[in-house]
């Protein structure tokens, strides 16, 4: 940790978790607000509606319009947005450090007193169904979505855009009643970096949350990930062929994380990876081809996909699992170090973004209930060793495979 940086970390009086990173020299103040809540705690009957509250906490006050609350964000050059996952809303938002309490004062306005105004609610709904209907013409992400429940479980494992079914169902009440029931200053975490008056920020956060949802929230439960091994395909008419694969990895905290992460660059961190250069420029195997690791809070999953042609989509499996498995057999020193040196040199160049700095803060707090240093990270990945990539590849087989395929022909048969 630099000299230059000042970490803090408590529970406010208010009930939020809060995290401070003090960075001298920035003429920026970035802070994020996330809610222990997400896709997991929609009504089966409702997929979609937390995107949905999402999409319209923003859309009026009991003191400001949509408008004026818009206006209100520009008159003090406030960058803000929002985002629903699985297991947590984010609000986002960077401004100068003079307009920092002015922008976190405009968050609990619309965080605690929204309005949800009708019209607003079925405009929403209404974009909702249109966005799942052009989900259809994203082959990628439509396979991705077909995977998530095989890998991740039916709760887990929800597409935020929900279904057309839920979406149909969803009225204003329901909308209301998901933020009273899952918003409260005890399901926040709240962390600021850059320029920040670290104790005068805290104390904001306590007056403007005060009192926010109490009786109604409640700390986030952690779900198991239900990972049902298999092979699946959807029939679509395309020219390319979709595959996503995956098998479960290690949760953030554990300790063969940092293994993991080498592991997947070396498969697929940049255009020296394996990936690429053995699978599509040694092959022309694939149009696209990629490597990564998913996080929910209590779990890992690593994934590989790519598309390619209905007729090389065998070989293509076949060819990314060898390449995985070769790993354990040849990888070299030098495959190693570039692996380690890329995520290594990313934290440290794009990692020292004010907006980065706070993203990798509110994901230590999500995942580790603290703060950790990057110093500290990035220790841990230079410490892998070869021996250490043996041994996770041998501690986790690929022998349980969850494989997906989207387009004209399933694996080895002509449909599914």
């Amino acid at each position: 940790m630099s000299a230059h940086e000042f970490y803090d970390h408590r529970r406010l009086d208010c009930g939020v978790e809060f995290a401070a990173l003090a960075l001298e020299g920035r003429r920026t103040t970035s802070f994020g607000i996330r809610f222990l809540t997400g896709l997991v705690d929609e009504p089966d009957d409702r997929l979609g509606l937390a995107r949905i509250v999402e999409e319209t906490i923003g859309k009026g006050t009991e003191k400001r319009s949509a408008q004026e609350l818009s206006d209100a964000f520009d008159a003090i050059g406030a960058q803000h947005g929002s985002g629903v996952g699985r297991e947590s809303f984010m609000f986002r938002c960077s401004c100068l450090p003079e307009y920092a309490d002015e922008a976190l004062a405009l968050h609990a306005e619309l965080l605690c007193t929204p309005t949800y105004p009708d019209e607003y609610c079925r405009v929403a709904v209404d974009l909702g169904l249109q966005e799942l209907t052009a989900l259809e013409d994203d082959p990628q992400e439509l396979t991705g979505r077909l995977i998530a429940p095989k890998a991740y479980g039916k709760r887990l494992g929800r597409h935020e855009l929900g279904t057309p079914e839920g979406l149909q169902r969803i009225k204003r009440d329901d909308i209301m009643e998901f933020w009273r029931k899952n918003f409260a200053s005890s399901r926040m975490q709240v962390s600021v970096a850059g320029a920040v008056d670290v104790e005068s920020f805290a104390r904001r956060i306590n007056e403007l949350f005060d009192g926010f949802g109490k009786g109604n929230g409640h700390q986030q439960r952690d779900y198991e990930v239900e990972f049902s091994p298999g092979v699946h395909h959807h029939h679509k008419e395309l020219e390319q062929q979709h595959v996503l694969l995956c098998w479960p990895g290690v949760k953030v905290t554990d300790a063969d994380y940092p293994v993991e992460r080498v592991v997947l660059g070396i498969l697929s961190g940049g255009m020296s990876s394996r990936l690429f250069t053995e699978v599509r420029e040694k092959q022309g195997l694939v149009y696209w081809v990629s490597a990564w690791g998913e996080h929910p809070r209590n779990a890992g999953m690593a994934f590989m996909g790519a598309s390619t042609t209905p007729a090389r989509c065998d070989q293509t499996v076949k060819t990314l699992l060898r390449e995985v498995e070769r790993l354990a057999e040849d990888v070299t020193e030098e495959e190693l170090e570039r692996a380690k040196v890329g995520i290594i040199a990313k934290s440290q160049t794009h990692g020292d973004i004010t907006r980065a700095r706070l993203g990798e803060l509110g994901s230590d707090l999500f995942h580790f209930g603290r703060p950790v240093p990057i110093a500290e990270k990035n220790e841990r990945i230079a410490a892998v060793t070869i021996a250490d990539i043996q041994r996770y590849l041998s501690e986790h087989p690929r022998d349980r495979l969850c494989i997906q395929t989207l387009g004209p022909r399933a694996l080895g048969a002509d449909g599914d």
